[in-house]
Protein backbone atom coordinates (compact mmCIF):
# COMPACT_ATOMS: atom_id res chain seq x y z
CA UNK A 1 0.00 0.00 0.00
CA UNK A 2 1.57 3.29 -1.02
CA UNK A 3 1.22 6.72 0.26
CA UNK A 4 -1.51 8.11 -2.36
CA UNK A 5 -3.53 5.09 -0.86
CA UNK A 6 -3.36 5.78 2.66
CA UNK A 7 -4.41 9.83 1.67
CA UNK A 8 -7.46 8.12 0.26
CA UNK A 9 -8.34 5.88 3.25
CA UNK A 10 -7.43 9.67 5.56
CA UNK A 11 -9.73 11.72 3.18
CA UNK A 12 -12.80 9.29 2.85
CA UNK A 13 -12.26 9.27 6.83
CA UNK A 14 -11.97 12.64 7.32
CA UNK A 15 -14.94 13.43 5.34
CA UNK A 16 -16.99 10.87 6.61
CA UNK A 17 -16.63 12.59 9.91
CA UNK A 18 -17.10 16.04 8.53
CA UNK A 19 -20.52 15.19 7.26
CA UNK A 20 -21.50 13.77 10.29
CA UNK A 21 -20.71 16.81 12.67
CA UNK A 22 -21.52 19.51 10.09
CA UNK A 23 -25.28 17.64 9.77
CA UNK A 24 -25.32 17.70 13.56
CA UNK A 25 -24.64 21.73 13.58
CA UNK A 26 -27.16 21.73 10.77
CA UNK A 27 -29.68 19.92 13.29
CA UNK A 28 -29.24 22.04 15.66
CA UNK A 29 -29.43 25.44 13.98
CA UNK A 30 -32.22 24.38 11.72
CA UNK A 31 -34.63 22.46 14.51
CA UNK A 32 -33.54 24.15 17.58
CA UNK A 33 -34.17 22.39 20.76
CA UNK A 34 -36.49 24.20 23.26
CA UNK A 35 -36.17 22.79 26.89
CA UNK A 36 -39.83 22.88 28.73
CA UNK A 37 -40.36 25.04 31.98
CA UNK A 38 -41.77 22.17 33.74
CA UNK A 39 -40.64 18.71 32.21
CA UNK A 40 -43.26 16.08 31.67
CA UNK A 41 -47.43 15.87 30.97
CA UNK A 42 -49.83 17.60 33.14
CA UNK A 43 -52.58 14.54 33.76
CA UNK A 44 -55.66 15.87 34.96
CA UNK A 45 -56.71 13.50 38.33
CA UNK A 46 -59.88 13.87 40.32
CA UNK A 47 -58.71 13.25 43.74
CA UNK A 48 -61.20 11.42 46.22
CA UNK A 49 -61.69 13.23 49.39
CA UNK A 50 -59.22 11.38 52.23
CA UNK A 51 -60.80 9.02 54.41
CA UNK A 52 -63.30 8.16 51.62
CA UNK A 53 -63.76 4.74 50.68
CA UNK A 54 -63.00 3.98 46.33
CA UNK A 55 -66.39 3.06 44.99
CA UNK A 56 -66.68 -0.64 44.91
CA UNK A 57 -67.84 -2.33 41.72
CA UNK A 58 -71.30 -3.42 41.42
CA UNK A 59 -71.79 -6.93 42.79
CA UNK A 60 -73.09 -9.38 39.67
CA UNK A 61 -76.39 -10.64 40.15
CA UNK A 62 -76.94 -13.84 38.83
CA UNK A 63 -80.57 -13.51 39.26
CA UNK A 64 -80.87 -10.24 37.17
CA UNK A 65 -79.07 -12.23 34.07
CA UNK A 66 -81.51 -15.02 34.52
CA UNK A 67 -84.18 -12.80 34.16
CA UNK A 68 -82.72 -11.49 30.73
CA UNK A 69 -82.73 -14.75 29.14
CA UNK A 70 -86.61 -14.71 28.25
CA UNK A 71 -85.49 -11.71 25.98
CA UNK A 72 -82.30 -12.75 24.71
CA UNK A 73 -80.83 -13.69 21.46
CA UNK A 74 -79.13 -16.77 20.96
CA UNK A 75 -77.50 -15.00 17.61
CA UNK A 76 -75.81 -13.02 19.61
CA UNK A 77 -74.70 -15.32 22.28
CA UNK A 78 -73.16 -17.57 19.37
CA UNK A 79 -71.33 -14.29 18.45
CA UNK A 80 -70.35 -14.27 22.20
CA UNK A 81 -69.22 -18.53 21.68
CA UNK A 82 -66.81 -17.68 19.24
CA UNK A 83 -64.33 -17.00 21.89
CA UNK A 84 -65.49 -20.90 23.57
CA UNK A 85 -65.27 -22.59 19.82
CA UNK A 86 -61.53 -23.25 20.17
CA UNK A 87 -62.21 -25.65 23.35
CA UNK A 88 -65.66 -27.04 23.21
CA UNK A 89 -67.46 -28.10 20.45
CA UNK A 90 -71.56 -28.13 20.53
CA UNK A 91 -73.00 -30.90 18.15
CA UNK A 92 -74.73 -33.79 19.33
CA UNK A 93 -72.38 -36.27 20.23
CA UNK A 94 -69.38 -34.36 19.54
CA UNK A 95 -66.54 -35.22 20.92
CA UNK A 96 -64.71 -33.26 23.50
CA UNK A 97 -61.80 -30.91 23.17
CA UNK A 98 -60.07 -29.03 25.66
CA UNK A 99 -63.30 -28.26 27.23
CA UNK A 100 -66.17 -30.72 27.02
CA UNK A 101 -68.84 -30.63 24.42
CA UNK A 102 -71.74 -28.16 25.39
CA UNK A 103 -75.15 -30.20 23.88
CA UNK A 104 -77.82 -29.97 25.61
CA UNK A 105 -75.65 -28.18 28.47
CA UNK A 106 -78.98 -26.61 30.43
CA UNK A 107 -80.16 -29.20 32.86
CA UNK A 108 -77.42 -31.29 32.14
CA UNK A 109 -75.68 -32.74 35.78
CA UNK A 110 -72.47 -30.56 36.55
CA UNK A 111 -69.26 -32.58 35.26
CA UNK A 112 -71.63 -35.19 33.40
CA UNK A 113 -69.91 -35.46 29.95
CA UNK A 114 -68.23 -39.32 29.89
CA UNK A 115 -64.43 -39.04 28.36
CA UNK A 116 -63.95 -35.59 30.07
CA UNK A 117 -61.75 -35.24 32.90
CA UNK A 118 -63.26 -32.10 35.03
CA UNK A 119 -60.97 -30.29 37.69
CA UNK A 120 -61.53 -31.67 40.86
CA UNK A 121 -64.23 -28.86 41.76
CA UNK A 122 -66.47 -30.36 38.80
CA UNK A 123 -66.37 -33.99 40.07
CA UNK A 124 -68.66 -35.83 42.29
CA UNK A 125 -70.86 -32.80 42.19
CA UNK A 126 -74.76 -33.72 42.31
CA UNK A 127 -76.12 -30.38 40.68
CA UNK A 128 -77.18 -29.76 37.78
CA UNK A 129 -76.36 -26.96 35.19
CA UNK A 130 -79.61 -24.83 35.71
CA UNK A 131 -79.69 -20.55 34.15
CA UNK A 132 -78.27 -19.81 37.80
CA UNK A 133 -75.39 -21.95 37.65
CA UNK A 134 -74.05 -21.29 34.36
CA UNK A 135 -74.43 -17.48 34.88
CA UNK A 136 -72.40 -17.44 38.07
CA UNK A 137 -70.13 -19.85 35.88
CA UNK A 138 -69.40 -17.85 33.06
CA UNK A 139 -69.25 -14.53 34.36
CA UNK A 140 -66.43 -15.50 36.63
CA UNK A 141 -64.85 -19.34 36.23
CA UNK A 142 -62.33 -18.82 38.34
CA UNK A 143 -63.97 -17.43 41.30
CA UNK A 144 -67.12 -20.24 40.78
CA UNK A 145 -64.51 -22.85 40.74
CA UNK A 146 -61.03 -22.31 41.42
CA UNK A 147 -59.36 -24.95 40.59
CA UNK A 148 -61.13 -25.16 36.72
CA UNK A 149 -59.06 -25.89 33.80
CA UNK A 150 -60.99 -23.28 31.79
CA UNK A 151 -58.79 -19.81 31.17
CA UNK A 152 -61.11 -18.36 29.76
CA UNK A 153 -62.18 -14.83 32.30
CA UNK A 154 -65.99 -14.56 31.97
CA UNK A 155 -68.39 -12.41 30.58
CA UNK A 156 -69.36 -9.58 32.36
CA UNK A 157 -71.86 -7.62 30.72
CA UNK A 158 -75.36 -8.99 31.53
CA UNK A 159 -76.75 -9.04 28.23
CA UNK A 160 -74.48 -10.33 26.48
CA UNK A 161 -74.07 -12.94 29.27
CA UNK A 162 -77.81 -13.77 28.94
CA UNK A 163 -77.59 -13.77 25.14
CA UNK A 164 -74.91 -16.84 25.47
CA UNK A 165 -76.91 -18.78 27.98
CA UNK A 166 -79.98 -18.46 25.38
CA UNK A 167 -77.52 -19.71 22.74
CA UNK A 168 -76.11 -22.40 24.76
CA UNK A 169 -80.32 -23.70 25.56
CA UNK A 170 -81.01 -24.10 21.98
CA UNK A 171 -78.01 -26.19 21.70
CA UNK A 172 -80.58 -29.32 22.51
CA UNK A 173 -83.39 -31.73 21.30
CA UNK A 174 -86.02 -30.21 23.27
CA UNK A 175 -84.34 -26.88 25.27
CA UNK A 176 -85.33 -26.15 28.59
CA UNK A 177 -87.98 -24.38 29.40
CA UNK A 178 -87.58 -20.39 30.11
CA UNK A 179 -87.07 -19.24 33.31
CA UNK A 180 -90.08 -17.08 34.54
Amino acid sequence: MDAFELNKIAGATLAALLTVFGLKVFYEIALPHHKPAKPGYSIPVTAAKPGAPAAAPAAFDPKAVVALIAKATPANGQEVFRACQACHTVEKGGGVKTGPNLFGIVGRKVGGVAGFQYSPDFTGKTTSWTYEELAKFLHNPKGYAPNTKMVFRGVEDPAELADLISYLRSLADSPAPLPK
